[in-house]
């Protein structure tokens, strides 16, 4: 009997909602199946109840599909938000079998990976994004596509947080403390933010 592998990652999440709403139009996933892990950070277009609720719905499509590719998963949030305000998001599945992982973001969710034993800030791979909004304008797509191992983090922020969020980052710290650090010294503070640490930490029997 051929016993199915559980991909396993630890992740962290720190999130700043703008003062005055109820609630926040960034939110994430990781979802984690037999096959692999799916990984999405999401920003609702504006602020308050109506942009969490287009990042919720992606959230919810993203969950449904999990399985399936990072370019059809766009198509099917493009299809699924029409009727919302729309996000910019940015994806990506790791095949845990094939030690590979694919990636695309249309919008401003900036992602970037460090190399497990990487000198501290020092990122190896950034995420192309391309213009556009999910559920009203979406870009031609395209995925990149590249090796990744144990011990390699993931990070992705929304526009809330500052473009060198990568300062400092180190393939030591725990996600979630790296996730806090970031918030709390790149947060804007004029929008909502929302800060996505991921690290692959192998493949159990």
């Amino acid at each position: 009997m051929e016993t199915i592998k559980a991909p396993l990652v630890e992740y962290g999440v720190a999130k700043f909602v703008l003062p005055g709403q109820g609630e926040s139009g960034d939110q994430h996933l990781v979802c984690c199946n037999h096959s692999g892990i799916l990984i999405a950070a999401i920003d609702g277009i504006g602020h308050g109840e109506e942009a969490a609720n287009a990042a919720k719905t992606a959230v919810s499509i993203l969950k449904a599909g999990a399985d399936e590719p990072v370019i059809s998963l766009l198509k099917s949030c493009h299809e699924g938000l029409r009727w919302t305000r729309g996000v910019v998001l940015s994806l990506a599945w790791i095949d845990t079998q094939s030690g590979l992982m694919t990636w695309a973001g249309v919008g401003n969710v900036q992602g970037a990976l460090m190399r497990a034993g990487a000198q501290k800030g020092s990122v190896q791979e950034v995420l192309l994004l391309r213009g556009g909004v999910v559920g009203s304008q979406l870009p031609a797509l395209q995925a990149a596509v590249l090796p990744i191992a144990k011990g390699d983090t993931l990070v992705f922020v929304t526009d809330g947080i500052r473009g060198e969020f990568a300062e400092g980052l180190s393939a030591l710290e725990p996600p979630q403390r790296a996730a806090e650090r970031i918030l709390e010294r790149h947060c804007r503070g004029n929008d909502d933010a929302l800060v996505l640490v991921v690290r692959l930490t192998g493949v159990q029997a």
